[in-house]
């Protein structure tokens, strides 16, 4: 057994008694009943399993959480899908992934969304010219599998995000 101290979408849980071999997925989903994080392929490949990770830096990553144990993110500071909306607003990439249709059966949308919003906190910190955007978001999202095959909307959705806000995200073009 493990003692669990993790601070989960602002809100600390701890202490908490786990098996050594818990996964992180089943802590979030049996134990706290948080089942926005789906349990894919069970082998880090189709990474609908991601959660956030905000490292003390300032800066974030995903993880998958189907293959990593819950006792490895003792001490982090995780977001999860359910911790996108504030005060039950969703957030712009949330409401982009609805106008677009960004999901079919929404198994993977939790990881795209979780990929999307890293890729938006990244850009706000360092934008990147509009010509090399599209790559950009490619790159960021390759990886996540969709057996709805549902990417192009993906894709669409945090594109939308970050040209609706250029400014925030986009590198500023001289003027001529």
């Amino acid at each position: 057994m493990t003692t669990l101290g993790i601070t989960i979408n602002g809100q600390v849980h701890a202490p908490t008694e786990v098996r050594d071999d818990l996964s992180m997925n089943d802590f979030l989903r049996e134990y706290l009943g948080m089942t926005g994080t789906k349990f894919g392929c069970g082998a880090a490949q189709c990474l609908s399993c991601v959660v956030i990770v905000d490292e003390p830096d300032g800066t974030c990553h995903t993880n998958p959480t189907c293959v990593t144990s819950a006792a490895s993110f003792h001490g982090k500071t995780i977001r999860t899908v359910e911790g996108h909306a504030k005060n039950g607003e969703l957030s712009p990439l949330q409401k982009a992934f609805i106008r677009h249709f960004a999901f079919q059966c929404g198994y993977c949308t939790a990881g795209f969304l979780n990929e999307g919003q890293v890729l938006l906190e990244q850009l706000a910190k360092t934008p990147v010219p509009r010509a090399g955007l599209e790559e950009r978001i490619a790159e960021a999202l390759d990886g996540h599998l969709c057996r709805c095959t549902g990417y192009f909307k993906y894709h669409e959705a945090v594109l939308d995000v970050i040209l609706s806000d250029a400014k925030r995200y986009l590198m500023q073009e001289p003027r001529g």
